[in-house]
């Protein structure tokens, strides 16, 4: 039983490794994509929805850095902290903030009587408490 203990710690690295090697290229993809999907669009005449696009895909990057930052961490210390995912879920909301405003002022006349729009603003609503509640959650971590 001892000899399959020894192996235990060497096969979690193995697996945060290459965890981290996914997430790693995941990322690279990602901004590399983002390059090209803004060139292509710049090139089409659509540069409009550049903006939206590099927001998006770059947020997600930072979201992707984050967990990496997470992995390591853990691997290093063999113990999981609660901040880094508190940081992660306070960038995917502001993400999520800023993308569904720029396509929602895009899809939607600004008006309140309109359904389409009603949507957006609850949705904003419920993001903002989220983002709102992790940060509290982040202070109340640390102590701040």
């Amino acid at each position: 039983m001892e000899p399959l203990f020894r192996i235990f710690p060497r096969a979690e690295a193995v697996i945060y490794s290459f965890a981290g090697t996914l997430v790693i290229l995941g990322a690279a993809y990602l901004l590399v994509m983002a390059v090209l999907e803004g060139v292509d669009l710049v090139l089409q005449g659509k540069g409009a929805g550049l903006p939206i696009l590099l927001l998006d895909k770059v947020l997600l990057a930072l979201m992707m850095a984050e967990i990496l930052y997470t992995l390591v961490r853990f691997a290093r210390e063999g113990q999981l902290q609660v901040e880094p995912f508190l940081v992660i879920g306070i960038i995917a909301g502001v993400r999520r903030i800023l993308v569904i405003t720029a396509e929602g002022l895009q899809k939607y006349p600004f008006s309140l009587d309109h359904p389409g729009f009603q949507a957006v603003l609850a949705e904003l609503l419920l993001l903002s408490l989220m983002v709102l509640a992790l940060a509290w959650a982040y202070r109340m971590v640390r102590g701040v």
